[in-house]
């Protein structure tokens, strides 16, 4: 497979009622495509196939963002479009390589892309660049087997990272692995509180990015949220940071696609990342199921380990949790609490 052309790279924000018109009437110069969840292919907006329901389509851009959700491409309109999945090729790899450094020449050449093209389309639908994703693998086993009580030293090497330097540099604990096993004592995260329509935000940052967002109905208990979050950490307030609590209820009130507008520390593991990233993908004002998102990621027997992810996001509204609900539609389940989550998609509706 050669290079992929540009134009299948950029994104552009979808008005979807604009796209659902469109649908409806087979428009061939439409530049967008949809996904149906209950099929799992993604069309183009001119295919011939049976019309699907509104509630079971996905708008995407772009026909790798569409595959990076876990759809797959019509037989009938998208027969011209190649089967591979680079995205997913580059994930599989990394998965399966976590001994080893894997290069960006390496992943170049296993799907005949150029190393700029690679990094752009990984990160572009990840959130994170692949040596960063591999991070976050070695990082879950890392967590997993400090949590269970191995030596920081024995943990580091059985994780696959070849030396604890390599482990200390960013490795998606979003802290040194001794700090982590302490409790995050030592570290240092920046803090402030605002007042928006949802109640009392409180943002948390590190030097690397956003941490914490979190809602509740009173400025103390907001900020006794990111105390119990990190009861280990040093927290110093940061008059400043109100620009994050901002940034968070622009997206709210307009939408900024699938990119978030702050530099981020997720803290997740390879999993979580994967499921944060497709929330970041769930256009506003729209919901999907625990069991569609499941499906759509490759995996339809994950609904819990789904649910789960959503449950321990630590960034509200930036990665939208609020925007996946029951299978019925009933609004099961929100961390910053249910009436708020019905307040945020109205909001978003408007």
């Amino acid at each position: 497979m050669g290079e992929q052309p540009t134009s299948h790279l950029k994104s552009t924000p979808i008005d979807p009622e604009a796209a659902w018109q469109q649908l409806l009437t087979r428009d061939g110069d439409a530049e967008f495509i949809y996904g149906v969840t209950t099929t799992g292919v993604f069309c183009r907006p001119g295919c011939a196939s049976r019309r699907p329901l509104r509630k079971n389509v996905r708008f995407f851009p772009t026909e790798t963002q569409a595959r990076a959700a876990g759809f797959r491409p019509c037989k009938r309109c998208c027969g011209t479009i190649a089967t591979t999945d680079p995205l997913h090729e580059i994930r599989t790899y990394l998965e399966t390589h976590t001994d080893r450094a894997v290069t960006l020449a390496a992943l170049a050449k296993l799907v005949k892309l150029s190393p700029f093209t690679v990094q752009r389309l990984f990160k572009q639908q990840m959130g994170v660049s692949p040596l960063q994703y591999q991070r976050a693998l070695r990082a879950g086993a890392l967590r997993g087997a400090l949590k269970q009580g191995e030596t920081v030293t024995n943990a580091i090497y059985n994780s696959g990272f070849s030396s604890s330097s390599r482990a200390y540099e960013g490795s998606q604990l979003g802290m040194t692995p001794a700090r982590f096993a302490q409790g995050g004592r030592g570290e240092a995260i920046a803090w402030c509180t605002a007042p928006s329509p949802f109640g009392w935000v409180v943002v948390g940052a590190t030097h690397r990015g956003l941490c914490w967002l979190s809602l509740a109905a009173t400025k103390t208990a907001a900020e006794a949220t990111i105390r119990a979050e990190f009861p280990a950490a040093k927290l110093e307030r940061d008059p400043t940071l109100s620009k994050l609590v901002n940034a968070a209820l622009e997206i709210v009130g307009k939408g900024t696609g699938n990119k978030s507008p702050v530099p981020l520390d997720l803290r997740g593991t390879a999993f979580q990342l994967r499921v944060w990233q497709a929330l970041c993908a769930i256009p506003r004002g729209q919901t999907v199921s625990y069991s569609q998102l499941a499906r759509e990621l490759g995996n339809p027997n994950a609904t819990r380990a789904v649910a789960r992810a959503c449950a321990t996001n630590r960034v509200a509204l930036i990665v939208p949790c609020h925007r996946v609900v029951g299978a019925s539609g009933s609004l099961t389940g929100y961390r910053w609490g249910v009436e708020r989550k019905k307040d945020l998609l109205a909001a978003e509706r408007t």
